[in-house]
C-alpha cells in the first residue's frame, strides 16, 4: 500500500477548521485588540483600565460578538478576576504597609547591612531587595529601598551602581515571577495553575537571575557608567526615620515569610498528604492564598502593633492608608480578567492553540514571546502578563501542575524584557539615581533584559530536569 503524500498528512493532522475565513477573522480580532491596548497606552497615554476596556471592546466587536453579550462577558471577567486576585493584592498592600510604619522594614535592612562586609555588599543588597520585595509593590520597594542604597553608598564610598542595580533586580524578579505581586496572581489565576507551585519554581528561578543581573552585572556597570556620588544623592531622599521603637529582625522577617511557608504548606500537603486527613485539612486551609496573607496581616497588627508603641487606632489608620495606592492596580488586573474572557469568549483562544499545535511551538516559547512583545510594546509588565496569560491559556490544559507553573512564570519572565522610555519604572530609577536617559538604558533597561533572558533560560532548563 502505497505511503500517502507528506502534505495530505500535514492537512490529516490540521485542526479541523484551520484558516477558515472564520479563524482568520479571530486572528484580525487579536491583533486589532493588542494593537489598540498598545496605541491607546504607549500614544494617547490613556489609563491602563480603560485601555484594556477598550481593547476587548475593539476585540469583541471585530470577532462578531453581540454587543450585549460582550458587555456581560467583560463584566464577568473582571469581577471573577478581582475577587480572585483583587484580595490578594490589597492584602499584601496591607502588610507591606505594616511591616513599613512600624519599623519592621527598617529593623530587616539595618541589621543586615551590620553583618556585611564592604565585598558581600552588593549580595547584601539583594538579599534586603528581596525580603522587602516579597509582599510590597514594585514602585513601593523602590522608594524604600532608594534611601538605603544612596546611604549605604555615602557610608562606604562605593559607586552607586554597584550598590543599586542589585537591589533593583531583587526587587524586579520578584515583581515578575512570585505571588503575591499581581502580574503573577494573574497568571496563576487566569491559566488556573497550582499557586503553591508556582510560588516554589518561581524562587528557584529567582534566585540564580538576581544573582547574574544584580551582583555580576552591577560590578561589571558600575566600572563603565560613573553616576554622582552617592553623598550629593542624599539630599533628594531622606533617610529612614529611625525615631520610637521597632519590632525585632526575627519578627519582621517571620512576618515577611509566613504566607509564603503557608502557601508552600499547602503544596507539601498536596503532594506528601492523604486529602480527608486531619493535618492535609489543616495545611489546606491554612495555606490558602486568601487565608495564608489576612491571618499574617492580622498577626503583624497583633504582634509588630505593640512592639513598636502603635495602638489600634494608629494600626487601623496604617491599614486603612495602604488600600487607595492599590485601587488602579487592582482595577487594571481586572480589566486584564475582562480581556482574558473576552478571547475565551470569542473564539480566539482556541484558535491562538491550534495556531501553536500546527507550528508546533512550546507554551513556554510562545509565552515568552507573546509578553515580550506586550511589555516592549505597553511598557507595563502587568498588561504583558494578563494579556498573554489570557492567550496562552488554552495551551496549559491537561500539562500537569510543574509545566504549568512554569508557562506562568514564562510569561512573567517575559513580562520585566526591555523596560525603556514608555515604563514609568524607568523614569522612577533614573530620576531616584540621577542619571541620563542614556545612563538608564545601559544599566536599568540592560539589567531588566538580563533578568528576562537568564529566567527564562532557567526556566527552560526547569522543564528538561522536571
Amino acid at each position: 500500500m502505497p505511503l500517502p503524500h507528506p502534505t495530505a498528512a500535514l492537512l490529516a493532522q490540521a485542526p479541523p477548521a484551520a484558516w477558515t475565513g472564520h479563524d482568520t477573522r479571530l486572528l484580525a480580532a487579536a491583533v486589532a485588540g493588542i494593537a489598540v491596548i498598545v496605541v491607546l497606552i504607549s500614544w494617547v497615554k490613556l489609563h491602563p483600565f480603560l485601555a484594556l476596556a477598550l481593547g476587548a471592546t475593539t476585540l469583541g466587536v471585530t470577532a462578531g460578538m453581540p454587543f450585549a453579550d460582550l458587555v456581560d462577558t467583560f463584566t464577568e471577567g473582571l469581577g471573577s478576576t478581582v475577587g480572585d486576585v483583587g484580595l490578594l493584592v490589597a492584602l499584601g498592600a496591607m502588610l507591606g504597609r505594616l511591616l513599613t510604619d512600624t519599623g519592621g522594614a527598617e529593623q530587616i535592612v539595618e541589621t543586615v547591612l551590620a553583618r556585611t562586609t564592604r565585598r558581600t555588599l552588593p549580595w547584601a543588597m539583594v538579599f534586603i531587595a528581596a525580603l522587602l520585595g516579597l509582599p510590597m509593590f514594585f514602585e513601593v520597594g523602590v522608594v524604600l529601598l532608594v534611601p538605603v542604597v544612596v546611604m549605604v553608598a555615602a557610608r562606604s564610598e562605593q559607586p552607586m551602581l554597584r550598590i543599586g542595580i542589585p537591589a533593583l533586580a531583587g526587587l524586579s524578579i520578584l515583581h515578575g515571577l512570585v505571588p503575591p505581586h499581581p502580574g503573577p496572581l494573574a497568571a496563576v489565576d487566569a491559566l488556573g495553575v497550582d499557586l503553591g507551585t508556582t510560588l516554589a519554581l518561581g524562587i528557584v528561578v529567582a534566585i540564580p537571575t538576581a544573582v547574574v543581573a544584580g551582583p555580576v552585572f552591577g560590578s561589571f556597570i558600575a566600572k563603565r557608567v560613573e553616576l554622582p556620588a552617592a553623598a550629593t544623592l542624599l539630599g533628594k531622599a531622606p533617610g529612614p526615620d529611625s525615631e520610637g521603637r521597632r519590632p525585632g529582625f526575627a519578627l519582621s522577617v517571620l512576618m515577611l515569610l509566613l504566607p509564603v511557608l503557608l502557601m508552600l504548606g499547602k503544596s507539601v500537603a498536596d503532594l506528601a498528604l492523604t486529602e480527608g486527613t486531619g493535618a492535609y485539612a489543616v495545611l489546606d486551609t491554612l495555606g490558602t492564598p486568601v487565608v495564608a496573607l489576612a491571618l499574617t496581616v492580622l498577626l503583624a497588627m497583633g504582634t509588630l502593633g505593640p512592639r513598636s508603641g502603635l495602638g489600634r487606632e494608629r494600626l487601623s489608620g496604617i491599614v486603612g492608608s495602604s488600600l487607595p495606592p492599590v485601587a488602579g492596580i487592582i482595577l487594571i488586573v481586572g480589566a486584564g480578567g475582562g480581556f482574558k474572557e473576552t478571547l475565551v469568549e470569542s473564539g480566539v483562544n482556541t484558535m491562538i492553540t491550534d495556531l501553536a499545535a500546527g507550528a508546533h511551538l512550546s507554551p513556554l516559547v510562545l509565552a515568552w514571546l507573546i509578553a515580550v512583545g506586550i511589555r516592549v510594546a505597553t511598557g507595563s509588565a502587568t498588561v504583558a502578563t494578563i494579556s498573554a496569560a489570557g492567550m496562552v491559556a488554552p495551551l496549559v490544559t491537561g500539562l500537569d501542575p510543574v509545566h504549568g507553573a512554569l508557562v506562568a512564570l514564562a510569561i512573567g519572565s517575559g513580562s520585566v524584557f526591555f523596560s525603556h522610555l514608555n515604563d514609568a519604572g524607568f523614569w522612577l530609577v533614573k530620576e531616584y539615581f540621577g542619571m541620563t536617559v542614556g545612563q538608564t538604558l545601559k544599566t536599568w533597561s540592560a539589567m531588566e533584559t538580563i533578568l528576562s533572558v537568564v529566567s527564562f533560560a532557567v526556566i527552560c532548563l526547569l522543564e528538561l530536569l522536571l
